[in-house]
């Protein structure tokens, strides 16, 4: 039996605090905050990267480095036979390209899988990779499990604020002058790939419903479960935890037979949305022997 290391990415949410306790590696993902780089969860907390953030600094995010990925792959290859890396959907970053370009030189020994996911959806995919794992699962078919079900997961994101959408260029300023003179709150998606509109809303409480209503839709309609059997619902947020919080109690309501897990959103989704975001999502279950 292979014995399989497990790696993802800081996209996942998961800290290097976290990891350690899991067993499993994160790569922090780089940032630029006005041309210095900095690493998070290693030179960057949440809360340095919203005080910059909202302070105006120029912020943007950027890939790790070559020799990242194999000095950490070669490290783990002394101890484990085989490696699974889950990086953020390659819709969103040229992460993922890079890693599995890289992988061609380990000889099948190191398998890069694209399954479409950021944040809590992603730190999904590791947890079920551990498990597979743990199942005694090979690389291969912990790879081709995720990859089959890729894309049976949604992430629905309400905005605060249209502000971060213009300044990275994602919206017209015309756009969002008019979204933030009629309030708007916008609700997005992902769906796969991509980060693209859903829903304009005209109040919090609006867009908190389109986002329930919606996740119970998906799983009825595209994970055939009406009540949410077999699928993992998820929240995630920027900065406002106390906002966060509210929003898991009305989502615990509609969901009352699960365990809602909430993390903060990854840095690299919250550089373009900014602070006050609230998200839900859903993620079938794969099973391990299925």
């Amino acid at each position: 039996m292979s014995k399989v290391a497990i790696v993802t990415d800081s996209n996942s949410g998961i800290t290097q605090a976290q990891a350690k306790e899991l067993g499993i590696r994160v790569m922090p993902m780089p940032f630029y905050i006005n041309e210095e780089m900095l690493l998070e969860d290693i030179d960057l907390t949440q809360e340095q990267f919203y005080e910059r953030l909202t302070e105006g600094a120029d912020i943007h995010t950027s890939t790790p480095i070559l020799t990242d990925f194999t000095e950490l792959w070669d490290e783990l290859l002394e101890e484990y036979d085989e490696i699974v890396h889950i990086p953020m959907s390659s819709g969103l970053s040229s992460t993922c390209s890079t890693a599995a370009m890289l992988a061609q030189d380990y000889e099948g020994k190191v398998f890069v899988v694209d399954n479409q996911r950021i944040s809590v959806t992603q730190r999904q995919s590791v947890m079920d990779a551990m498990e597979l794992a743990a199942a005694g699962k090979s690389g291969q078919e912990i790879y081709d499990k995720l990859m089959e079900n890729k894309m049976e997961s949604s992430i629905y994101i309400m905005l605060d604020t249209l502000y971060y959408l213009k300044k990275g260029g994602r919206i017209t300023p015309a756009a969002a002058a008019l979204g933030t003179l009629l309030k708007l709150k916008p609700v997005l998606q992902i769906q796969g790939e991509k980060l693209d509109a859903f829903a304009k809303a005209r109040t919090v409480k609006q867009a908190k419903n389109i986002m329930i209503k919606q996740i119970k839709d998906d799983c009825e309609r595209r994970f055939g479960s009406a009540d949410g059997t077999g699928v993992h619902i998820s929240m995630a947020y920027t900065h406002d935890l106390e906002a966060a919080e509210e929003f898991k109690k009305e989502v615990q309501a509609a969901f009352p037979n699960h365990e809602i897990v909430l993390n903060p959103l990854s840095l690299s989704i919250a550089c373009h949305i900014g602070p006050g975001a609230l998200a839900v999502t859903a993620t079938k279950a794969i099973g391990v022997d299925a």
